[in-house]
């Protein structure tokens, strides 16, 4: 029997593009963060998440971002590192209304400064997904 709670992380994984087998990094946690995500990413691609201080090349980072975390550019700059060449950074916010609320704007002016695009956004519990990812006329001139 499913709880009423679950219901809501149900399609946490697919709402991410989060496969099977995906290596999946986790910055930023505290203890804020959303287990159920967690548990549904983990529970998606088999294993747990990796740390921030892991070596493996990673096909999605999952970053915690609050309102007082710090330089948003400094962050995406230390998640790109690890990411393989098709991978994805979610960048993970709290809602409006709640504790840390990053406006979007702040996201948007930080991304192409760290060479990034957004592409979408997702509603993932009580916090807002903004999907990253590295445009591809960079990887052209590569």
């Amino acid at each position: 029997m499913v709880a009423a709670g679950d219901a809501g992380y149900a399609g946490v994984a697919d709402k991410l593009g989060i496969t099977v087998d995906d290596v999946v990094q986790e910055i930023g946690w505290d203890e804020d963060v959303d287990d159920e995500i967690r548990a549904a990413v983990e529970e998606r691609i088999g294993s747990e998440l990796l740390d921030e201080d892991a070596d493996e090349v990673v096909d999605v980072v999952l970053l915690w971002w609050r309102e007082d975390d710090g330089d948003l550019v400094d962050a995406l700059m230390d998640a790109i590192g690890p990411l393989a060449e098709n991978g994805v950074i979610w960048v993970l916010t709290p809602k409006t209304g709640r504790p840390g609320h990053v406006e979007p704007s702040d996201i948007a002016e930080a991304v192409p400064t760290a060479g990034l695009a957004q592409t979408s956004s997702a509603s993932v519990g009580d916090w807002i997904g903004t999907r990253l990812v590295s445009p591809k006329s960079a990887k052209a001139k590569r």
